[in-house]
């Protein structure tokens, strides 16, 4: 794989710190407001999905292991700042060992792949399309936690 997991650590562990960050300036009392009612989603709903975001492409599409994501209910999980702080630092953790693995050449091609940007089902696109969700849904968190303040 060309994306290194030094490199891949700068850009997700800065992702994560940012989302946690949104999280944080909410505060336990906003951080699971939906900021314009039930069509729009939540922050902590939002870090919810991208930790599950990361698991599903990395863990069971990039790897093979196995999957019982319920992707609609993530958008309706709630959580403390605290909560949030301890999944984010396991899918962190997570993340870079699976990359890690990528890297070493234990990838999976058995599905999932075809769904990337112009036909690319490399390890390198699977981990830059999580990053591509992460900063998609940091921008939701940053323009939702405006909407609240």
């Amino acid at each position: 794989m060309d994306l290194t997991v030094k490199t891949a650590d700068v850009y997700i562990t800065h992702a994560f710190r940012q989302m946690l960050e949104v999280a944080e300036r909410l505060g336990d009392d906003r951080v699971n407001e939906r900021p314009l009612g039930a069509k729009t989603n939540a922050v902590a709903a939002l870090i919810i999905h991208c930790c599950e975001v990361s698991e599903f492409w990395l863990g069971h599409v990039a790897l093979g292991r196995e999957s019982r994501r319920n992707r609609d209910e993530e958008f309706s999980r709630t959580a403390s700042v605290a909560q949030l702080r301890a999944l984010v630092e396991a899918s962190r953790a997570q993340t870079l060992a699976d990359i890690a693995r990528l890297e070493a050449g234990e990838g999976s091609d058995e599905g999932g792949r075809q769904f990337l940007h112009a036909g690319d089902t490399s390890d390198a696109s699977v981990v830059l399309h999580v990053l591509e969700e992460f900063f998609q849904h940091l921008g939701q968190m940053e323009l939702a936690a405006d909407a609240l303040s």
